[in-house]
């Protein structure tokens, strides 16, 4: 299952996102913002990182305004390895090298068509499982 969490000024985004998710028919959960209302970024990251560190999710997708913030506040968690990605190499090699598990995007970086290319390699690319990778990210936590 796939979190997904915005706040106000990824609102739009987040709406289109979670369209193509349901055409391609993923599961998914919206953490809110439900509306274009001025809200803060840091309460959706909360609700979307703590659904992983549940096990409620296995990925998260996060969209603000610069996806930042946004990401800034989901590392927080040592158990979060949330990864701002603007273009489809970084979204990949984050998923291989990195095993990110959540993808933070910018609705005002990032048009809607790069953005849904981005989430489709972000959760079509899996875990390399490489030794240098793996002993890099255990000296995260």
């Amino acid at each position: 299952m796939i979190a997904i969490g915005s706040d106000h000024a990824g609102y739009g985004l987040k709406q289109a996102v979670m369209k193509h998710l349901e055409e391609k028919e993923l599961e998914f959960k919206d953490y809110g913002t439900y509306s274009e209302a001025s809200c803060d970024y840091p309460d959706f990251a909360e609700a979307v990182s703590q659904a992983i560190i549940k096990g409620e999710a296995d990925r998260g997708i996060l969209i603000c305004g610069t996806g930042i913030g946004i990401s800034i506040a989901a590392n927080r968690h040592r158990e979060i390895r949330a990864a701002l990605c603007g273009d489809c190499f970084s979204a990949k090699a984050t998923r291989e090298h990195n095993d990110a598990n959540i993808l933070a995007m910018g609705a005002r970086v990032v048009g809607e068509g790069l953005a849904l290319q981005i989430v489709d390699t972000f959760l079509e690319t899996e875990f390399s499982h490489g030794p240098n990778h793996v002993r890099r990210i255990s000296k995260l936590s």
